[in-house]
């Protein structure tokens, strides 16, 4: 299985995944010119992880993404579906606490963590509603959701030239850096049909958070959603 279908078969996306591992990263980097180490950096700074707070890092592939929640201090715990990621992140940073976890059916006890982030990872979980709920059950009272994902860009000439990059530029550029290029046409497509930032909003409340807001980034290109789990 070199890409993933848009019913988003777990085994499926985990194979997908599993096979463009060792090269994740990089390709990221060049595909979206350097602005993914910007998008993380808002995230490190939405979710405002503090010394001895306990941060759940959801598809977290190769702990890029945990990094910055960890350099604050806090107990930050990567999870994947994605063996192939995990490995490539232990094998990278080994003193990181690692776990194998469907976000559908998280392997943790209710109240656990004071923050839940998922970047560029929740558009690729087949129910994504059992996630949101999950993510809020594994949250303390008071915790905190921070989701990080491609969104609809706000501006309709740039949404037209967005789109046109994602289904005719990506692939190409894809197939000369990355291991799996048919993976990024699955993630190309799955951007496309992924739902708006209101929507998403309305299926957070929908999981029980509150006070959900979001925010665009690069013009909506990427959108920062934010909800509180009530005390």
């Amino acid at each position: 299985m070199t890409r993933a279908s848009l019913d988003k078969q777990p085994h499926e996306v985990a194979s997908m995944f599993d096979n463009v591992a060792e090269r994740y990263d990089l390709t990221n980097d060049v595909l979206s010119l350097g602005q993914d180490r910007r998008w993380r950096k808002e995230v490190a700074r939405a979710v405002d992880a503090r010394p001895a707070q306990k941060v759940l890092d959801l598809a977290a592939g190769t702990a890029t993404s945990s990094l910055p929640f960890a350099r604050t201090g806090a107990y930050v715990v990567p999870c994947d579906f994605s063996l192939g990621m995990l490995q490539v992140g232990k094998r990278r940073q080994p003193w990181l606490p690692f776990t194998a976890g469907d976000a559908t059916r998280l392997p943790f006890k209710d109240d656990t963590f004071d923050a839940v982030s998922i970047s560029f990872g929740l558009r690729n979980v087949q129910d994504f509603d059992a996630a949101l709920r999950e993510m809020h059950r594994v949250t303390r009272p008071g915790g905190r959701v921070v989701i990080c994902e491609f969104s609809h860009p706000t501006w309709a000439p740039f949404r037209t030239v967005y789109t046109e990059y994602l289904m005719r530029a990506l692939p190409p550029v894809a197939r000369a850096v990355s291991s799996n290029p048919d993976a990024y046409v699955y993630l190309a497509e799955s951007i496309r049909a992924w739902p708006d930032q209101p929507a998403l909003a309305e299926r957070l409340r929908g999981a029980g958070w509150s006070r959900v807001a979001w925010r665009n980034l690069t013009g909506g290109v990427v959108a920062l959603h934010r909800g509180f789990k009530e005390s």
